[in-house]
Order: structure tokens, then C-alpha cells, then sequence
């Protein structure tokens, strides 16, 4: 099961725990940090796994084997291949910052990509001291953000596609989880 980090806030999940232990499954989940699993964003994914006659937590070091030991910047990630040094994500509130450095983690990527405003002012937090040069992603920038191949196609409007981009679950953080199960499977047949 995938899904956002403030899953873990509701009741559904208690809900869904519940049901699960009833019929007998193990659970482990946790709450992954895409920047630490070979994706140049923080964007943080709760995900839980579970085993029919296994015990809590039977995946929790296997969910912790192969983790980076610091997050992945955009310049780790392309190098300088994006040919800019800043670029802008527009904020979900002006309180924010908008300004954010290829040094340092994308933010999440949403299913919206705007221009920046015309009256946008420079953030306190901003690593900038002017707009100039400052742009925002392209839809195929944030594709491969994403971790999503660059040859990867994707089919729809414009709008769709971004919705598309900003809804997926990064590529290698899939990968990553993945990986994990498959190391827990070839270790259980080892027993």
C-alpha cells in the first residue's frame, strides 16, 4: 500500500491496520523519503507491506538497506544538464518561498505547473536576491524529476499530463520499495 504521509493522521489507517491483523497479516510500513532512495526530490510516501502469518516489523530493516546516506539534489541527479542554477515552483501560499536551487531537492512535484506571477516578490527564504533568469520547470523536466525515464511518452492534454506527473509515484522510489520486498522474498528462502 502506497500513499501520502498524512495517511497516517486517520482512521482509515487504524481502520485498515485492524482488518488486516484479524485475518492474520504482518504489517510493516513506513514513511519514505524519496530524496533518500535515488530520486532528486523530498517527497515523502507512507508505505506498509503486509504478510499473511508474519510479525510486525518483518520488512523494517529491509526498508532501511540500500537507503542513501543524504538526500539527492537536482545536481546530483542531472548534473548540469539543466543548464540553470534556480529555478521557480510556484507555492501552494505566498507565505512560502518559490525559489528553489538545483543544491538542493525539488520539492514535491504537484499536479500543477505554473509561470511565475508577473508581482511575484522575492522570499525571505528564496536563495535568490532577483527574478532574473529564474523559470520554472518544463513538464518534461518535472517528468524526469519524477525518475521517469526520458523516453518515456506520456498520452493526454497538457493539463493530464501534468496531473499524471504529479500524482505518480517517483520511479525509483518504486524501484527502491520493490527491491526491498524482493530482498525480503530471496532472504525468506534462505531460512
Amino acid at each position: 500500500m502506497e500513499n501520502v504521509d498524512r495517511i497516517t493522521k486517520t482512521n482509515k489507517l487504524v481502520e485498515a491496520k485492524r482488518l488486516f491483523h484479524e485475518v492474520g497479516y504482518g504489517l510493516s510500513f513506513r514513511i519514505m523519503d524519496a530524496s533518500y532512495c535515488g530520486v532528486p526530490q523530498k517527497r515523502k510516501r507512507f508505505f506498509m507491506v503486509g504478510k499473511l502469518g508474519e510479525q510486525d516489523g518483518f520488512m523494517d530493516s529491509f526498508f532501511e538497506e540500500g537507503l542513501s546516506n543524504k538526500p539527492m539534489t537536482l545536481r546530483d541527479y542531472f548534473g548540469n544538464t539543466l543548464g540553470i542554477e534556480y529555478y521557480y515552483r510556484h507555492p501552494r501560499s505566498y507565505a512560502r518561498r518559490g525559489i528553489f536551487s538545483i543544491d538542493e531537492p525539488s520539492p514535491t512535484v504537484r499536479g500543477v505547473n505554473r509561470p511565475m506571477p508577473d508581482g511575484y516578490e522575492i522570499h525571505a527564504n528564496d536563495p535568490v536576491k532577483s527574478k532574473d533568469g529564474i523559470r520554472p520547470l518544463t513538464t518534461k523536466e518535472r517528468s524526469l524529476i519524477q525518475t521517469f525515464p526520458a523516453e518515456f511518452q506520456f498520452a493526454g492534454s497538457k493539463t493530464d499530463v501534468e496531473q499524471m506527473i504529479g500524482n505518480a509515484v517517483p520511479v525509483n522510489l518504486a524501484k527502491y520499495m520493490a527491491t526491498a520486498i524482493y530482498r525480503y522474498i530471496n532472504h525468506s528462502k534462505v531460512k
